[in-house]
């Protein structure tokens, strides 16, 4: 990995001007995103898994979690950002180092327990983001750590809980040296607006399917707009309903 890539990375995260990231799963699809424009790419754990043969939650192997994203950091001249789930276990000295081994640029880090759903302790989080960027800068990578946060997602009390408690680690996971703030599951424009004032940070959203478009997040102060697995489970059942059924009833799946 090169000091350049992370920031190169990091300054696209843009409150305002989102960085607009379509999730690749393998080469082929990172490739097709760099070849589209788009100025990095980044991968989902969900669509990554689903093409080794896993389910998401860390059931693959770290080791070939790890290679995926060797091979797609070999296939693509833009900084890749991977979604590392909560570390695989890995303690962070050496989730550092065998991560940086790949030549990825950045990595999303999760605030619940991807097997339990449980949420983890807020300090106890913040503490593992510090230990990762020591460890980064001991190594002398300048890894872009995106602070993944669940407390929608795992529907951890009222909405507004969920969003008082978002902002709450938000704002810890940056002190502690988080580069941008992922409150995965947040949808509703006020709750994004609150969130984006909020964190002292930059902020990533999940693209909502056809509820909004990236302009839209970007009125809300967005500066980080990612795909998750949605498309790949889009393309893949179009493949499974579409295409397969076609030859399955010997049909021309290529119809004029």
């Amino acid at each position: 990995m090169s000091n350049q890539s992370g920031s190169v990375l990091r300054a696209l995260h843009v409150p305002g001007a989102p960085l607009v990231l379509p999730n690749a799963w393998d080469a082929a699809s990172a490739r097709m995103v760099q070849a589209a424009g788009f100025p990095a790419v980044a991968t989902s754990s969900a669509a990554t898994a689903a093409v080794l043969g896993y389910e998401d939650g860390e059931a693959a192997p770290v080791e070939d979690v790890l290679a995926a994203a060797a091979r797609i950091v070999r296939a693509v001249d833009v900084p890749v950002t991977v979604d590392f789930e909560r570390g695989y276990g890995l303690a962070p000295d050496e989730l550092v180092e065998r991560f940086a081994a790949t030549g990825a640029a950045g990595l999303n880090l999760e605030d619940s327990d991807p097997r339990s759903e449980a949420m983890i302790d807020a300090a106890e989080q913040a503490d593992f983001l510090a230990e990762v960027r020591a460890a980064a800068r001991s190594l002398g990578a300048d890894l872009v750590i995106n602070a993944r946060t669940d407390s929608f997602l795992r529907r951890a009390g009222s909405p507004e809980d969920q969003l008082a408690a978002s902002i709450e680690r938000g704002t810890r996971y940056v002190a502690a040296g988080a580069d941008c703030v992922y409150p995965i599951g947040a949808g509703d424009p006020g709750a994004i607006r609150a969130l984006t004032g909020g964190i002292p940070g930059p902020v990533n959203v999940g693209y909502g399917q056809g509820a909004r478009s990236p302009a839209d997040y970007a009125s809300l102060g967005v500066a980080r707009v990612s795909f998750g697995p949605s498309l790949q489970r889009h393309l893949y059942g179009t493949f499974g309903s579409e295409l397969l059924s076609a030859v399955a009833a010997g049909r021309n799946p290529f119809p004029p």
